[in-house]
């Protein structure tokens, strides 16, 4: 079974306290048992640009049976996974790297035989999920995760940063039939088929620290010029011994944020090399060619389009929102009249200031750009591949500009896809109404203009895997930035969304952390240096089929570009790399091979080329079964954790017979500078950024939340925007289909809601009637056709009736119940589905409505190899 751990009193978090008074260090102590995750130890040994990172995750079990417990959990997206291990009560069982489906049934066997056992699984690049079984009531067992990876260096600094936090994500689709993948707080839908494996349960604001986190760093300059160490997030302790600096966080520190260390090397600290590294074998090994920027180089001034993407979802709400703005309406500012732009911001639909088409940079367009992003704030939900695919659109067309004297701006919704839409796929709608009263013409084309998107997100949604495969069907040669804004931001899917596009990502983890990053993001949107980069053997015989990345970057004034790869024979000879200049002329360099370089470069050549394969397969490209072979194979041969392999280990020992457990899963702290549970303290909230946020366990939420908290929880996915169509006039007697999709989400979320069912129906109805105050108000807000909310009003005033009289009970709470669950259902089904409600039998409390969860089409059943399984 799985064990949600019900909501502390007041009394009771007071009672947990150390005797001291410290809250910040230690586990709770109730009398309902603590949380299993008691400590965390990051321990990292930083050698120039190569960090090799110990993490030691300590369980115990303070239940009076035996425990399985499940901790979902960041680490860097491009570590390198090499080491597992399990040690309790004494005993030391190294892990073994298996396909992951064997991985996963011996760890499943040994549990039932009521042997211990343990099992690492990677979910998304950079979100792993632990689980330790048959700990026997009060042991402890502590589980080693080693890893190496490389440290970006930009500009004469070096970055080491390592996630401690697995941030809420946006999931949309449709839900899935059958068991869940997982034990998170998501449903698993068709967009996103293991949502239920990353989303953990959230800790409340104010909940005292539940692990005791500590964070060290031995820093080796290894030969580099070092003159600074800045921690950014942490307060840090600093001593030096011998010439290496060890770095360590003040006790009491929470995981919830990064931990990020910026190393201070100057310019010049870094030259152009290639380092071959041999195998233990001798016969073959690794190579790494870094190549700086041509001092002699400079960037031409060519004209660019670009478009400025803008993520005002409700997690980028507070300071983060405040970032964003300043960051795009700096780069608007840079931009010359030679230039063209357009500005997009998206929540569940798309707004611009002057419609979707690129414009001239001219001082009055730039300034209308200027106006509109000081107006965004955050709300809604984070429809992200609606915004990328009409931004990609505008990209691939030529400059259009309205015929009449004037366009009034408004909102508008993201363009229909080129297929029509499966119902996983994320909204789509119109790009102009097709009333406007102005016609486009064309003026210009996009011939010798780099073609540039930016994107400035905090990276949170689920379906990472749609919208990179969107983004590589519509690219056609356009250079993709991200600019990265959160303190627990989406590294892994914001750098692979940048590769993908050859451009590049930058993460802003404060508001201060921006001001230093804008010189470097202004470049890095300009012309390269150097384009059309390859690689040609001179010697070291240099396997060309390994090169990662696959796709290789253009290079940017003051930042290395890295090319991983295998030679064959001697570690001998040189490459030669060839370029174009923004002239035009071509260029090359030959680099010789040199004898220094780490062993730790096979493991992180094998994760990145492991990268490339996952994203080769996430996109579409190659038949499945021959991806998924050679990803298993590389990831088997060098020893490198990935998707489609998992660490296992499993004791001899049995002791637990019979193989019974209690599964708890471990709550995680909110990140921080998050507000996205401050409606349920009494405050103010921004509409919280989930499409879809299972019942959390009682540790997140109040069990009544009543009309004081029930309208932040719900107001989910769409936002009231009746002040804007009243600006441009725009009548919606009836949303397309796109936009309803939306509002069925949410009454498909009150629908579940009403699944449960026995004492606590009175508190649900009140839940139900504060989110369906919020759904018809935001109905109301888009003009929706009185027809169509009039059930919704009714079955409002009803619930408004009973909530100022007695609680209902008996046979009118049911005859209530019915009711609600009918005309949820009803408004559910599309319009082409629906009935009247009188004479219609409803479905039973808690089962899905007729024709589907969503009435588009029957949701399908969980495929077991849920790793596997690409989203719709």
């Amino acid at each position: 079974m799985t064990s949600r751990l019900p909501l502390l009193t007041d009394d009771e978090v007071a009672r947990s306290l150390p005797p001291s008074g410290e809250t910040g260090i230690g586990t709770l102590a109730t009398g309902r048992g603590n949380l299993p995750l008691e400590a965390v130890d990051v321990a990292a040994d930083v050698a120039g640009l190569l960090a090799r990172v110990v993490v030691t995750q300590t369980f115990s079990n303070p239940y009076p049976e035996p425990l399985e417990a499940t901790y979902i959990f960041p680490l860097p997206d491009r570590a390198a996974v090499t080491e597992f291990r399990m040690e309790v009560a004494g005993r030391v069982v190294e892990g073994m790297l298996q396909e992951r489906g064997q991985a996963r049934a011996a760890y499943d066997q040994a549990v039932a035989e009521g042997r211990r056992a343990s099992i690492a699984e990677e979910e998304r690049p950079g979100v792993f999920t632990m689980r330790v079984g048959n700990l026997v009531p009060g042991e402890r067992a502590s589980i080693r995760l080693a890893m190496a990876g490389p440290l970006p260096y930009a500009d004469g600094e070096a970055t080491f940063r390592f996630p401690l936090v697995v941030a809420p994500r946006y999931v949309p689709g449709v839900p899935l039939a059958g068991e869940p993948a997982g034990d998170g707080t998501a449903l698993d839908t068709d967009a996103v088929p293991d949502a239920s494996r990353i989303t953990p349960p959230v800790l409340l604001p104010g909940f005292p620290n539940p692990i005791r986190l500590s964070i060290s760093a031995q820093v080796d300059p290894a030969g580099l010029p070092l003159t600074a160490l800045r921690s950014s997030l942490h307060a840090v302790v600093e001593e030096e011994r011998d010439g290496v600096r060890v770095v360590r966080i003040q006790p009491g520190e929470r995981a919830d944020r990064d931990f990020v260390l910026r190393l201070a090397l100057g310019d010049g600290a870094i030259g152009t090399s290639l380092a071959a590294v041999p195998d233990e074998q001798g016969q073959e090994g690794t190579f790494a060619l870094t190549l700086m920027p041509p001092v002699t180089a400079t960037a031409a001034d060519r004209p660019r389009d670009v478009v400025f993407v803008l993520d005002r979802s409700g997690s980028m709400a507070g300071w983060k929102m405040v970032a964003a703005r300043r960051a795009m309406a700096r780069m608007v500012d840079t931009l010359t009249e030679r230039d063209r732009f357009a500005v997009l911001a998206f929540d569940n639909v798309v707004d611009s200031p002057d419609g979707p088409a690129l414009r001239p940079a001219t001082d009055h367009h730039r300034f209308r750009a200027a106006e509109f992003l000081a107006r965004i704030d955050a709300r809604g939900g984070t429809e992200m591949a609606a915004a990328l695919q009409q931004a990609l659109e505008l990209l691939s067309a030529p400059l259009m500009e309205p015929a009449g004297p004037s366009h009034r701006g408004g909102r508008k919704r993201p363009p229909e896809p080129p297929q029509p839409p499966g119902p996983g796929l994320p909204l789509a709608g119109r790009s102009s109404d097709p009333g406007r009263a102005h016609e486009w013409i064309e003026e210009g084309d996009s011939q010798g203009r780099q073609r540039v998107l930016v994107l400035v997100t905090d990276g949170q949604i689920a379906n990472e895997h749609q919208v990179l495969r969107l983004v590589a069907e519509r690219i056609a040669g356009a250079r993709v930035f991200t600019v990265g804004i959160d303190t627990a931001v989406n590294a892994g899917f914001l750098r692979r969304l940048a590769g993908l596009g050859g451009g590049a990502c930058e993460l802003v983890e404060s508001e201060d952390r921006l001001d230093t990053v804008m010189g470097r993001i202004h470049r890095r949107i300009g012309t390269p240096v150097l384009t059309e980069l390859r690689v040609e053997p001179r010697g070291l015989d240099v396997d060309l089929g390994s090169l990662s990345p696959s796709r290789l970057p253009d290079l940017f004034p003051g930042t290395p570009v890295v090319i991983g790869g295998r030679w064959r024979g001697r570690p001998e000879g040189a490459v030669l790399l060839r370029g174009r200049e923004p002239s035009g002329r071509l260029w090359e360099v030959e680099v010789r091979a040199g004898a220094a370089g780490s062993r730790a470069l096979g493991p992180v050549w094998a994760r990145a080329r492991l990268r490339d394969l996952e994203d080769a397969w996430a996109v579409g490209r190659g038949a499945d079964q021959e991806l998924e072979q050679r990803i298993v194979e590389t990831s088997l041969r060098f020893g490198v954790l990935c998707r489609f392999t998992a660490f296992v280990a499993v004791d001899s020992v049995v002791v637990n017979e019979g193989g019974r457990v209690r599964r708890v899963v471990q709550p995680v702290d909110a990140p921080q500078g998050w507000d996205m549970f401050a409606g349920q303290a009494g405050v103010p909230a921004p509409a919280p950024m989930m499409a879809r946020m299972g019942r959390s366990p009682g540790l997140l939420a109040a069990a009544d939340m009543g009309a004081g908290g029930g309208r932040a929880a719900w107001q989910a996915t769409t936002p009231a925007v009746h002040h804007e169509r009243a600006a441009t006039g725009v009548a919606d007697d009836r949303l397309d289909e796109a936009v309803w999709r939306a509002y069925r989400r949410r009454a498909l979320e009150l629908h579940t809601l009403l699944g449960d069912t026995g004492s606590e129906r009175a508190g649900r109805l009140a839940e139900l009637r504060a989110g369906l105050a919020a759904l018809v108000a935001d109905l109301e807000s888009v003009g929706a056709a009185t027809a169509e909310l009039e059930p919704l009003h009714e079955l409002l005033a009803v619930l408004d009736r009973v909530a100022a009289g007695p609680a209902p009970a008996g046979a009118e709470l049911d005859r209530l119940w019915d009711r609600a669950l009918a005309v949820l259902e009803e408004f559910i089904r599309p319009p082409g589905a629906r009935g009247t409600i009188a004479g219609r039998a409803h479905a039973p409390a808690g089962a899905p409505p007729e024709g589907g969860q969503t009435g588009q089409e029957p949701a399908r059943p969980r495929a077991r190899d849920f790793w596997k399984r690409r989203p719709v």
